[in-house]
């Protein structure tokens, strides 16, 4: 399910003002603390939400230069990925967003299967 326009609208004030966001997905980590994780063409945003708010972004908690890969993610069980030092957890359908959003780092270089190993090899 796509963020919701309003979502994406609040989450452009965390952003400088001449930011473009490219990608937006929404994130927990230690299974209460929702965040959501936009890629914008200059940077890496993660911007906590409100506590029982996930729609209600409240600050900024960390930027990463664009050239940060937020993959490779695990989706062993839930899929999970590390990013500043915390694990994160998202929903399966966000998997292709991170994905995509590596892959434009490396243009030449296709994501990951995430189906590799449930059938045969490609």
């Amino acid at each position: 399910m796509p963020v919701p326009t309003a979502v994406r609208t609040r989450l452009k004030g965390f952003l400088p003002v001449d930011a473009e966001i490219r990608y937006v997905f929404p994130a927990t980590w230690n299974d209460s603390a929702t965040c959501y994780v936009v890629v914008t063409d200059t940077s890496v945003v993660v911007v906590a939400n409100r506590r029982f708010r996930k729609k209600r972004p409240r600050e900024v908690w960390r930027v990463f230069p664009r050239n940060t890969r937020i993959g490779p993610v695990d989706t062993h069980l839930v899929p999970t990925f590390e990013l500043g030092g915390r694990e994160f957890t998202v929903d399966d359908e966000y998997v292709p967003v991170i994905n995509a959003a590596d892959a434009e780092l490396s243009p030449d270089v296709l994501p990951p299967d995430p189906l590799w190993g449930w059938g045969e090899q490609p």
